[in-house]
């Protein structure tokens, strides 16, 4: 299944006016599980910088969604967002513009090749790396990006399951995959490889966040990778679902699993 081409008719679709691209914000909020958590942690680290002069990376930015949440909780951060696809590059400075957040920029990069020595309190990798087959190369770039005592935190699919693949005969849900999901223990030394101190990992997506994704995403993805005809019924199929998918959400990411098919992760230079 290809993600690149609905992601880019939702974007087309939401980017009319600021106002659709901030009802769109809220509805992946609300909707997306790693957001739960990703802002769970963002909050948790966020605790009394908000007065601070922080300097972020957003590094693999997409929509955008997760600078605009950080953006929104200070303005005395300075806010760097990268991504390879110069289309969302342009579209997201435009909306920043119009919003009026000019502690904010996004810019043209490659993870693979960018660096910029010592400059980042904080940076940012939400469901990325699953995309990067380099990615030792990209943590070695983070690493050297970030200050010392500055932290990276990363949203990525597991081994347990992640993309939806559960044994080896299977292939990732998401073709542009080019790993089906990181053991626990392999993305730690890995960072550690990178030059991290310290990390940390625990998974997301247990049992109640594994239902929600399904009901909230797969399923009305392969129904839009069917026919586009299914914008139509869409509003619809999440009338019926969308409370059970804010209850499974909430239980998610307010409880610890032994396992899960997705992993929050945070490294300390």
């Amino acid at each position: 299944m290809q993600y690149d081409p609905i992601k880019r008719i939702l974007g087309a679709a939401f980017n009319k006016t600021p106002f659709l691209r901030r009802l769109f914000y809220n509805l992946l909020d609300l909707l997306l599980l790693r957001t739960w958590h990703v802002h769970k942690e963002l909050r948790a680290w966020a605790g009394n910088k908000r007065n601070q002069p922080i300097h972020i990376l957003d590094a693999g930015s997409g929509y955008g969604q997760y600078t605009y949440y950080l953006s929104g909780m200070s303005t005395k951060w300075r806010i760097l967002a990268v991504d390879v696809k110069e289309e969302q590059i342009a579209d997201s400075n435009r909306f920043f513009a119009q919003i009026g957040r000019p502690h904010v920029r996004f810019a043209v990069a490659d993870l693979v090749t960018f660096q910029q020595p010592e400059t980042y309190d904080l940076a940012l990798s939400v469901d990325v790396m699953e995309h990067i087959l380099e990615d030792v190369e990209v943590f070695k770039n983070i690493h050297a990006s970030l200050k010392k005592g500055g932290m990276l935190l990363i949203s990525t699919p597991s081994d347990q399951g992640g993309s939806d693949v559960h044994d080896n005969d299977e292939s990732s849900f998401i073709e542009e995959h080019v790993r089906d999901g990181y053991n626990i223990n392999e993305i730690a030394d890995k960072l550690k490889i990178a030059g991290f101190d310290k990390v940390q990992a625990r998974y997301s997506y247990g049992q109640p966040g594994q239902i929600s994704w399904r009901l909230s995403m797969k399923y009305p993805i392969l129904m839009l990778g069917k026919s586009k005809a299914f914008f139509v019924i869409l509003p619809f199929y999440y009338l019926v679902t969308f409370p059970f998918c804010l209850i499974l959400n909430w239980l998610d990411a307010n409880n610890n699993h032994s396992t899960g098919t997705g992993l929050i992760v945070k490294a300390w230079k």
